[in-house]
């Protein structure tokens, strides 16, 4: 996984990226961590991370595209109700139709808010095989 591996999309009231990375896995962990570093900073004045234990995420979905969109509001919605920001993103089994994955967050004090997202959308979304990468395209509803 490479961060910042993602680019911001031209939208008219709403953000999009597009990542890229090796395989599906890295599309979907290369996304929560660009969403995440979309909403928020880390002060610069704390040094070490005060990690919270892993929380399980675990999505059943009739396609591929629902999963992935399925997966990051299921991030928003822990990141909101705990009061936190994911920063470490670990897929233990991924296919078309189902995710399992541990996730570790860090508490909201300790980030700088720039932007909310409500929710990822279907709107133009995009999840390819490139042949030598994959692609996603996910717009969010700030």
């Amino acid at each position: 996984m490479i961060k910042n591996n993602y680019e911001l999309l031209e939208h008219t009231a709403d953000i999009g990226i597009r990542v890229k990375g090796k395989d599906l896995k890295e599309i979907f962990i290369n996304s929560a961590w660009a969403m995440f570093d979309i909403i928020a900073k880390r002060k610069s004045e704390i040094n070490e991370r005060e990690s919270t234990f892993p929380h399980i995420v675990k999505e059943r979905s009739d396609d591929l595209e629902q999963l992935f969109v399925n997966w990051l509001n299921e991030l928003l919605y822990l990141s909101a109700t705990k009061e936190l920001i994911f920063y470490d993103f670990e897929i233990e089994r991924l296919d078309e139709k189902n995710l399992e994955a541990k996730v570790w967050g860090e508490d909201i004090r300790n980030y700088n808010v720039n932007t909310e997202i409500k929710a990822a959308t279907y709107h133009q979304l995009k999840i390819e095989n490139k042949g030598l990468y994959w692609e996603a395209e996910v717009i969010f509803d700030v």
